[in-house]
């Protein structure tokens, strides 16, 4: 039945489920033995168990939220993770070969950077070409002369290998920079390995965990804090292509996820700003191309990277993983000298052969494939740059002379910009689709990790990417980008098969009690901002809902013109208007001005505004939040857009109700988000500065909508009664504690002093100190000095009250207050800026 299903392979090709060569000779190939020991170890149900095995392994990749953000045109667009349903196997022998050839190129490129950054002897004795090395964008001179501690330039090398019609490997890539891929690596074993537990014990797969702990430790040793460092991943942000998988990486490892807000160098060391001041990191595994690193010394322009940290990493003050200023070994070009170079640096021949390319930077070279392109593939040697072009690689095979002939012009008008690329037919691993096992291009990308000891070791596995169809285009299968997919790679071992776990050792008593989770400062300024535009959304949802069924009240019955004017004024004070509407502006005017902007994305804060707002907050916290939190957060502005724009185009005699729908669902979604964050979230530090967020908003906008109201006396006419009242969501309270009363005083105790209101002003001041208390305990001083001013509503006589002065001072210190204590911690928690701090390079 295997046989039946596996269906052929385009020829020429090598074909990984019969290890043999598609072609006429391999018409009687059977199933290599490792597939079939893979398929009996399931017993006889398997087959049939399939198709709901690749449903949970798609129901298991949303569930997690593994995802990867794919940038176009109209910005970034977040898919989920593809995974295949089957591994890639790759034997033991085969296994062995790989290894050496890696390793032994992980100890070339290091010896390579040693000396390109110190004495360049490559380039003076001609090994390496110096105009393919020095015009690199990303080589960089502010780093000759700098060695990294323990001479290690590479702490993490990914290289891309394709198995070749032969049979064997061959190098089609490597990433030096900032390698990818890892935390993908991690959760596809994660997920594949449970759903083939057998096949996976029976074929002896290699486990993960010891490599990723030595690697760990590696980057320990190189540091002089050794295993008390602290390492930290240095993600560009939530918009990253790889996002999920930094974040998955940093918590499957233990690390800090950081971003450059996060950090600051301070006397050449390191430092994480949190919520309870700097703490040093002595490792940084980063995600961060060079050039964005230092906007000191590179890229002026960058938000992504650290000012003084190459400085940092000068003086030893940091280990940088990797290294800056490896980027150029990954430029197709230099392919062919790498053979020369092993000999010179290494003394031994070079392992693993790479795919042919050549340079055509070099004269006889281009001479000699001018003729021959169509047996090529022309890529770029540099990627784009102030003073480099780069292009997207040309498949020229299939052009016609005319085409070929434009081709070998532009190549001549800057030859160094240009790599000729030999194509070369990568093995096809099996898919399952639907009932059959279908053959596919695969690529797989394995991961070198120094050891600190002068060393390197490889992960026992891989990332293996699968083409989406046949060939495609232009080695289309090599980029995910292109609709490519991921599939997990199992290495067999002859030998014992390694128990470690990821896990670390088991915690004590004693640290157990003094572990807190770290909240850096760019996650606390989120959490906090993720409280102020939940609360933001909500009063916004609830003014706009409020002004529309009052206008609508209106045009039904004559309603005194300050009812009017206030509504217009707070509108306007809360973004729900970006203009203030005339005096002379009537009921309808003023409803359909409302109702067209509130799904306005630009320069009023509407309702949409707010939504979006939340879900930015939301997105740079997504580590942090459970998977329905998120769901909520990131769902709700687009419904909420959508459903608007369906309501306004519908056509209906009465669109008003139909936008009224819109507000009352989202302001219901809004309720479950504040469910979530109330009962869903673990009252750490990080929780308390997003309640302050949120009692700080609420402090300002009621304090400022209830003075507007009374100003206009709101609290002597029936409609305005009801409105002050909805405005703090009390309605339902009033009457059910004072009936029908229409009364000023049982409205100010309500609003006001109520201690039990978490709506009046009193609760919301009292429980804003407290909690920003709590949070600040580590700083009494500077706590109860922020506080100190801030409004005491309980304390205040409720005769006092009648008296409109005294009310209004209380209102207008409250609002005042409120958005002085903002900025007041926004510079105690999120900048950590010193007077000392400075520093002026010439």
């Amino acid at each position: 039945m295997l046989l039946a299903a596996a269906r052929s392979g385009d020829a020429g090709h090598f074909d990984e489920l019969r290890q043999a060569l598609t072609g006429p000779a391999s018409a009687g190939a059977t199933i290599a033995p490792a597939w079939q020991r893979f398929f009996a170890a399931g017993g006889e149900a398997l087959w049939a168990d399939l198709p709901h095995r690749a449903e949970r392994v798609r129901r298991r990749i949303h569930e997690d939220g593994a995802s990867h953000n794919i940038h176009g045109r109209e910005g970034a667009a977040a898919r989920d993770w593809p995974l295949e349903l089957l591994p890639l196997l790759v034997g033991s022998e085969d296994w062995r070969r790989i290894e050496a050839g890696v390793l032994q190129r992980a100890r070339l490129l290091n010896a390579v950077l040693a000396d390109v950054y110190g004495e360049q002897r490559l380039l003076s004795q001609g090994q390496l070409p110096a105009s393919l090395v020095l015009a690199h964008p990303q080589y960089l001179r502010p780093l000759h002369g700098c060695r990294p501690p323990g001479g290690v330039f590479l702490h993490l090398l990914a290289v891309d290998l394709a198995r070749g019609p032969d049979g064997g490997w061959w190098v089609v890539g490597q990433r030096c920079q900032a390698p990818s891929g890892l935390g993908y690596l991690l959760e596809n074993r994660l997920i594949v390995a449970q759903q083939f537990p057998e096949a996976f014990r029976e074929l002896g797969v290699q486990r993960l965990g010891a490599a990723l702990q030595s690697f760990m430790q590696g980057l320990m040793r190189l540091s002089p804090a050794g295993e008390r460092s602290h390492v930290a991943l240095l993600t560009p942000g939530p918009l990253s292509e790889t996002y999920f998988e930094q974040a998955f990486l940093a918590r499957h490892l233990g690390l800090s996820l950081v971003e450059a807000g996060d950090l600051t160098v301070r006397g050449d060391q390191l430092f994480l700003k949190t919520l309870h001041g700097l703490e040093r990191i002595h490792v940084l595994l980063r995600r961060v191309d060079d050039e964005y690193l230092d906007p000191l010394e590179l890229r002026p322009d960058s938000t992504l990277g650290v000012p003084g940290l190459l400085q940092a990493l000068r003086t030893g003050g940091v280990v940088l993983a990797n290294a800056p200023g490896a980027g150029w070994l990954e430029s197709p070009g230099l392919a062919a000298f790498w053979p020369g170079v092993c000999e010179a640096l290494l003394g031994e021949p070079l392992q693993l052969p790479a795919a042919t390319a050549w340079w055509c930077g070099e004269a006889a070279v281009w001479q000699r494939c001018r003729e021959q392109l169509a047996d090529y593939v022309l890529a770029p040697s540099f990627p784009a740059s102030d003073c480099t072009q780069s292009f997207t690689p040309q498949l020229l095979a299939g052009l016609d002379a005319a085409a070929l002939a434009e081709v070998a012009r532009r190549v001549e008008a800057d030859p160094a910009a240009h790599t000729l690329l030999a194509r070369l037919r990568p093995a096809e691993t099996p898919v399952w689709r639907a009932g059959a096992l279908e053959p596919r291009p695969a690529v797989l990308r394995v991961y070198a990790m120094a050891d600190g000891l002068g060393g390197w070791q490889l992960l026992p596995g891989g990332l293996a990417r699968v083409a989406s169809r046949g060939e495609g285009g232009a080695d289309a299968w090599l980029s995910m980008r292109e609709g490519s997919a991921s599939a997990d790679c199992w290495v067999q071992t002859e030998g014992p098969v390694d128990r470690s776990s990821l896990l670390p050792r088991p915690l004590t008593a004693a640290e157990l009690t003094q572990m807190q989770r770290r909240v850096s400062s760019h996650a606390a300024e989120n959490l906090f901002w993720l409280g102020r535009y939940t609360e933001r959304a909500e009063n916004s949802l609830r003014l706009a809902r409020l002004s529309l069924e009052t206008l609508a009240a209106v045009q039904r019955n004559a309603a005194p013109p300050e009812l009017l004017q206030m509504l217009a004024r707070l509108c306007h004070q809360q973004g729900l208007l970006a203009q203030p509407l005339p005096a002379e502006t009537g009921a309808q005017a003023f409803e359909q001005q409302l109702i067209h902007s509130l799904g306005v994305l630009d320069g009023a804060h509407s309702v949409a505004w707010n939504l979006q707002a939340l879900a930015r907050a939301g997105q740079a916290l997504r580590e942090r939040l459970s998977g329905e939190h998120w769901q909520l957060i990131s769902e709700l502005g687009e419904q909420f857009r959508q459903q608007l724009a369906a309501a306004l185009q519908s056509g209906t005699a009465e669109p008003l109700a139909d936008v009224l729908a819109v507000l009352n669902r989202a302001a219901t979604q809004l309720a479950a988000i504040t469910g979530a964050q109330t009962d869903r979230m673990t009252r750490d530090d990080g929780w308390r500065l997003l309640s302050v967020g949120r009692q700080i908003e609420r402090l300002d906008f009621l304090s400022g909508a209830l003075a507007l109201g009374l100003e206009h006396g709101l609290s002597e006419q029936d409609e305005g009664f009801a409105l002050l009242l909805g405005l703090f969501d009390s309605l339902i309270t009033y009457r059910a504690r004072f009936q029908a009363r229409r009364e000023r005083l049982p409205l100010l105790q309500l609003l006001v002093l109520d201690g039990d209101n978490p709506r009046s002003l009193a609760w919301v001041a009292r429980t804003l100190r407290e909690r920003l208390l709590k949070l600040a305990r580590h700083e009494q001083a500077w706590a109860e000095s922020a506080v100190a001013a801030l409004p005491r509503p309980e304390q205040c006589p409720l005769e006092s009250l009648s008296d409109p002065a005294v009310l209004a001072s209380l209102l207008r210190d409250c609002g005042s207050e409120a958005r002085a204590l903002s900025l007041a911690i926004s510079r105690r928690f999120f900048a950590h800026v010193g007077v000392h701090d400075h520093r002026v390079w010439q």
